[in-house]
């Protein structure tokens, strides 16, 4: 079915990420992979080509645009792709609605400027070796010492942890924490006690960096509180629909794909005397998976113009993350197994779309707690 969600505009846009990625990405992602991180320059680049800070006001370097449709061709170009470790979602769209949302006038004139230009790599910090999902159980806190916030705790799995400049972390300012006890902290690259751990070694995504981080009676700003004192669980759920849709696009982008290339696949490989898609299963299950994408794409693409018009609630966002990352995780299995042998091997895009996607229905909020929050929704 063709797509009527964007415009010329979106088009000429669309362009100019495959020039960036073709220029400034793909010729080094495979350094990247075996580094495990991607090259600050590339950050910078895409700093300079405009592809940070869409809905930043354009006074602070910004594209000055709330217009989601933007986030939705960088996420589909870089799936497409196969390049997930240059994290510009997580930056343009998960973080940055903090920094435009939450931060004073001086925090945005501190902080805005770099994070367009790609001088201000940022990072959030939520996930916490015993606390995932479950925000209650954070044990990180920021002690009020008048003038600082005195912070200590670790946190695990952050995307970006090795090279961000500024930490958004989500820490205890009251002994009980939890709804009403967490606040937001900005942490800045350099500042005494903050210390990075290890570069996780994962089984997919080998080019984003993805640390722990440990925080050791760090002494913060008192001006680096973003948002209100244990105002942290509102400002975090207000942005969360927003993450969850970032990571729907992903899902459906990288399903679409993968049955493009797979389609092309069976008709060229030949098994029994003849080309695999003229096998009545395989015709089957391309059918299916067919089916499926062209409906998942149809509801993502209402969700992403609702949330272009400020008309997306929480339970559709989660309702289009827990559905498109599972359809992808069933087309990466499926696809693989209609590749045969050749699917397993590491230098095929299947194999590797079928480990950078597992951790598509893990990470914000896993498939139960999306199923979780539509439940309360619908039974409360």
């Amino acid at each position: 079915m063709q797509r009527q969600i964007f415009t010329e505009e979106h088009d000429a846009f669309r362009e100019t990420v495959r020039t960036f990625l073709t220029k400034e990405v793909l010729p080094h992602y495979e350094q990247w992979e075996k580094d495990g991180i991607v090259s600050r320059e590339a950050w910078l680049a895409a700093g300079r080509q405009g592809l940070l800070g869409f809905a930043v006001p354009e006074e602070y370097g910004g594209g000055g645009t709330t217009d989601f449709r933007y986030s939705a061709v960088l996420a589909e170009e870089f799936t497409r792709a196969g390049a997930p470790g240059l994290a510009l979602g997580l930056h343009n769209d998960i973080i940055g609605p903090y920094l435009t949302g939450l931060a004073t006038e001086e925090q945005k004139r501190r902080w805005l400027p770099g994070f367009c230009s790609g001088e201000i790599i940022t990072a959030i910090a939520m996930t916490e070796p015993g606390a995932g999902s479950d925000l209650q159980g954070i044990r990180t806190t920021a002690e009020d010492r008048g003038d600082h916030w005195l912070l200590n705790g670790s946190k695990t799995f952050i995307s970006n942890g090795i090279l961000a400049d500024l930490v958004v972390v989500v820490a205890k300012t009251t002994p009980e924490g939890g709804a009403k006890g967490l606040s937001l902290i900005v942490v800045e690259r350099g500042t005494e006690g903050f210390e990075r751990g290890r570069n996780l070694d994962k089984i997919g995504q080998k080019s984003q960096d993805t640390a722990e981080l440990f925080f050791n009676d760090v002494r913060v700003p008192k001006e680096n509180l973003l948002g209100e004192r244990d105002g942290a669980f509102i400002h975090l759920m207000t942005n969360l629909a927003q993450e969850r849709m970032g990571i729907a696009l992903a899902g459906i982008a990288a399903a679409e794909y993968l049955l493009e290339i797979t389609t092309e696949y069976v008709k060229e490989r030949e098994a029994f005397g003849r080309p695999l898609s003229k096998l009545q299963h395989i015709r089957f299950e391309i059918a299916e998976m067919a089916t499926e994408c062209a409906v998942t794409r149809t509801f993502v693409d209402r969700c992403i113009v609702d949330h272009s018009n400020g008309e997306l609630d929480a339970v559709h966002a989660s309702m289009a993350k827990w559905w498109a990352t599972e359809l992808q995780k069933r087309v990466a299995d499926r696809c693989l197994q209609l590749h045969g042998g050749y699917g397993y091997m590491a230098e095929y895009r299947v194999a590797k779309a079928f480990t950078d996607g597992r951790i598509q229905t893990i990470y914000g909020g896993t498939t139960e707690i999306m199923k979780e929050i539509i439940g309360r929704s619908l039974l409360a």
